[in-house]
């Protein structure tokens, strides 16, 4: 008999679009990447890849180790009043308060409308305060260096020591005219440094904002090739989200971060050389029906091919010859045809909707039964298995026919589109 050939086609879809940011805002693009690596099969997730300024850039190993990442804003602040000595409410005064919380953002695939939720908490907040009128010296009647005079200047000492509910990062740098600082942010609430001198209205600055944040994303396995994107806007000033009291007041009102996922999944399938023609025979190979006289019972090989996806993704056939929701061969000269039975073995760590194991799985030209296939974890190269038969009935009838060759295209789809 000829042989039968099988095609192996795989479909992988990208969509991509754009973000517009808010007007009137000050805006921040957060993005990462799922990227498959097969040197890290079980690392499922994604890949901040925004840029990095301010105090993660200074302190870099300090951050890994916290999964917390740092943006420096251009956010400005200064004070419109007097910062009184000694005051008795925190708000009169220099203080922080942060979205210190976990806050959900929804982040919608454009092709799709496929939903996914992202989550974001700041987990840390510096700045660079300048003295602009007088330096740190004269404000505290002078006779002492500049890291006296910062001591002296607050309540607790100067910045480096963060006020609770902050926590110390041990970083600072300081001059007689400015004070760079870091604190980390574990939960949400009022870090207040209090003056013990005054402190003139204009004197004080906040030249930058940098800001430090964690990220929870979801599970890049069960989403949808191509681009998530979605936004959050914090409000900045008195009684906002970002609240730096009633005396310093910042330069922007809000605070826009957009978001971009991008989910590039693998789905490739590879056949060994030669796999893409199968011939079908019987358990012992013609030659014993042959010296036998006895007819074999079934028609039969199984194809073996390399899997590698980190994706969910369904398949069907394609047909050069159908035989109701299956493939069929035919003999060229009488155009007589038999249905061939495909079926698939997929390799542990790919499973169905339910959760179950894949072994003999039919498949079907309208693709029931073999709707949805979804990976536990990135899936490497490993083997699975096309098997592909002809039935007792159908052997006979094709011994009987007295045809001498049947043959026909079988193309199986790997989709990645479910």
């Amino acid at each position: 008999m000829k042989p039968l050939s099988v095609a192996v086609r795989s479909v992988v879809s990208v969509l991509l679009f754009a973000c517009v940011p808010a007007a009137n805002a000050l805006t921040q693009d957060i993005s990462a990447v799922f990227r498959p690596d097969p040197s890290k099969p079980n690392e499922n997730t994604f890949l901040n890849t925004t840029p990095i300024s301010g105090y993660c850039a200074e302190k870099p190993s300090e951050c890994r180790a916290t999964n917390m990442f740092s943006i420096r804003l251009p956010l400005t602040a200064s004070a419109i009043s007097d910062i009184q000595a000694n005051h008795a409410d925190p708000r009169q005064g220099a203080m922080f308060k942060v979205p210190a919380n976990w806050r959900p953002i929804q982040v919608t695939h454009s092709g799709t409308g496929e939903t996914e939720t992202v989550e974001v908490r700041w987990s840390g907040l510096g700045s660079r305060q300048e003295f602009r009128i007088r330096d740190v010296m004269t404000l505290v009647g002078g006779g002492v260096d500049y890291l006296q005079a910062h001591r002296m200047l607050w309540v607790g000492l100067d910045w480096v020591y963060a006020p609770s509910p902050c926590r110390y990062s041990g970083t600072a740098r300081a001059s007689s005219m400015s004070y760079q600082f870091f604190w980390k942010t574990p939960s949400e609430g009022v870090c207040d440094k209090r003056a013990k001198y005054l402190i003139p209205a204009g004197n004080l600055m906040y030249t930058w904002l940098d800001f430090a944040y964690e990220l929870r994303t979801p599970n890049p396995l069960k989403m949808s090739s191509g681009q998530y994107t979605g936004s959050l806007t914090y409000g900045i000033g008195p009684g906002q989200d970002l609240d730096f009291g009633d005396v310093m007041i910042p330069n922007d009102s809000a605070l826009t971060l957009n978001f971009k996922l991008d989910v590039e999944h693998t789905l490739k399938v590879e056949v060994p050389p030669g796999g893409n023609r199968v011939e079908l025979v019987p358990q012992e190979g013609w030659q014993s029906w042959l010296n036998s006289g006895r007819k074999p019972t079934r028609l039969f090989r199984d194809q073996r091919f390399y899997i590698s996806a980190s994706s969910r993704f369904k398949m069907a056939l394609e047909c050069q010859a159908i035989s109701g929701n299956s493939c069929a061969v035919t003999d060229a000269d009488s155009g007589h045809a038999v249905p061939v039975d495909v079926s698939v073995s997929l390799p542990e760590g790919l499973t169905d909707a339910s959760g179950q194991p894949v072994s003999r799985r039919p498949l079907r030209r309208d693709g029931v039964g073999t709707e949805l296939f979804q990976p536990g974890s990135y899936i490497d190269r490993r083997s699975g298995t096309l098997h592909f038969e002809i039935g007792s009935n159908n052997v006979e009838a094709m011994l009987d026919s007295g045809a001498k060759a049947y043959s026909g295209s079988v193309t199986v789809i790997w989709d990645s589109e479910v």
